[in-house]
């Protein structure tokens, strides 16, 4: 009697186990799937799900029992997207650097937990987030979402502006007797040798990539966007340096020479490439190097920030629609980044219509946001693609993004490495 006793709580355990083992299971039936590797719409699939990654992908596949069944036949699934440029760190009720002095970085950083969650629930599973004002905090948003403590998107992150004195992306504008704290000029560099020290302190941060700038900004207090800031030989250092640490490095860019001087150090990616002429396309496309366009950007500088910003927005964004077109036409890589926290967070999704109505086809804007994208960070063995082995990150629209891309602007259905956090 005992034994059967035994016996019959070791089968209920057991059962117990098979249930919860069972749980991690997920099978969505989509209508339609977008292959990005290949460029197509596949009609209905089955995607099984197993503790996060895909298990199997096709159109005759067994459900197994006691799978949590996720019912999208009427919506078109694709792969978790990508942005390849974010500042999720950053006040985005606040335009102005100088609003940095008015709060502490514990501030900053609890007040970038709803940004994330906003970047993650628009469709949004991965983003490279090219640096805070407050250097380190998004090294600590990163790690808080992948501990579980926050909810937010899969984020390889920066840690800091590579700059020069009261270069872009400085906090600039104050007065001379005013000394900033040491994480408003963390990444202050002026010779090839301090670029190479900064570089060696952010890689002992734990960071992911590293953000340097080439040419002054819009977004900064006295500097010229078409301006040269980063000499050659501080650039070359740059991505020697990170080469050294195994990082990529994304260089800030809007004019032509400061874009041709970080192409030829072997820059990963030239972000905004705003003023690029046509010998800087010739370059991109001689290295393959990224350009990540940000174009939504010029709808969002507006009344919420100083009129020295918005008259330099004016004055340089004119040009980058035609040079975005004419950098599609020429073959230049091009990988989708939104520069989000200039426009509000969770918007990311109306950079596609920018994108296709200057010159991308639609699959060409998705691919930027996922097969692109996962190329330009090294990470395409994970995410871009919705194949067995990769992580289940997954993103359904109701409708055809192929005919009307703004769809992805309503992201209905979401799940990153297993785990749902939206369905309509």
């Amino acid at each position: 009697m005992k034994l059967c006793a035994i016996l019959g709580c070791l089968a209920a355990l057991c059962g117990q186990f098979a249930a919860h083992a069972d749980s991690t299971v997920t099978a969505i039936r989509a209508g339609h799937l977008i292959d990005t590797e290949s460029g197509r719409m596949l009609g209905a699939q089955t995607i099984v799900v197993r503790d996060g990654f895909i298990s199997v992908v096709g159109t005759a596949v067994d459900i197994p029992a006691g799978a949590h069944v996720v019912d999208l036949s009427a919506y078109t699934v694709l792969p978790g997207l990508i942005d390849a440029h974010t500042h999720l760190t950053i006040d985005g009720r606040n335009q102005d650097p100088l609003a940095e002095l008015d709060h502490t970085a514990a501030e900053r950083a609890f007040g970038s937990l709803p940004n994330a969650r906003a970047v993650l629930l628009a469709g949004f599973t991965t983003v490279r987030d090219l640096g805070s004002y407050r250097a380190l905090i998004d090294v600590a948003l990163r790690d808080a979402i992948n501990r579980g403590d926050a909810v937010g998107p899969r984020m390889y992150v920066a840690g800091a502006y590579v700059t020069i004195t009261g270069g872009a992306g400085a906090v600039t504008g104050f007065a001379p007797d005013v000394t900033l704290p040491w994480d408003l000029r963390y990444g202050t560099a002026n010779s090839p040798g301090e670029v190479r020290e900064r570089i060696r302190a952010l890689a002992g941060q734990r960071v992911d990539v590293i953000k340097m700038f080439a040419t002054g900004a819009i977004l900064t207090h006295n500097s010229s966007p078409a301006g040269r800031e980063a000499t050659a030989e501080e650039l070359a250092a740059a991505v020697d340096e990170a080469r050294n640490f195994g990082l990529k490095v994304a260089v800030h860019a809007h004019g032509a020479e400061g874009i041709k001087a970080a192409i030829r150090a072997g820059a990963a990616s030239i972000e905004h490439g705003t003023l690029m002429d046509d010998e800087g396309r010739s370059l991109m496309k001689q290295h393959g190097t990224y350009l990540v366009p940000t174009l939504e950007v010029r709808e969002c500088v507006g009344s919420n920030y100083p009129p020295e910003f918005v008259g330099k927005a004016n004055q340089v964004l004119t040009a980058q629609l035609q040079n975005f077109r004419k950098a599609v036409n020429a073959g230049v890589k091009i990988a989708f980044g939104t520069d989000i926290g200039v426009c509000p967070f969770g918007r990311n999704g109306r950079e596609f219509d920018f994108m296709v109505q200057n010159g991308m086809t639609p699959m060409q804007a998705i691919q930027s946001a996922t097969v692109a994208d996962a190329d330009l960070l090294g990470i395409s063995d994970k995410v871009g693609s919705i194949k067995a082995g990769k992580l289940a990150d997954i993103i359904a629209v109701r409708g055809d993004p192929l005919a009307n891309v703004r769809l992805l602007e309503n992201v209905g259905f979401v799940m990153k490495q297993g785990v749902i956090y939206k369905q309509d």
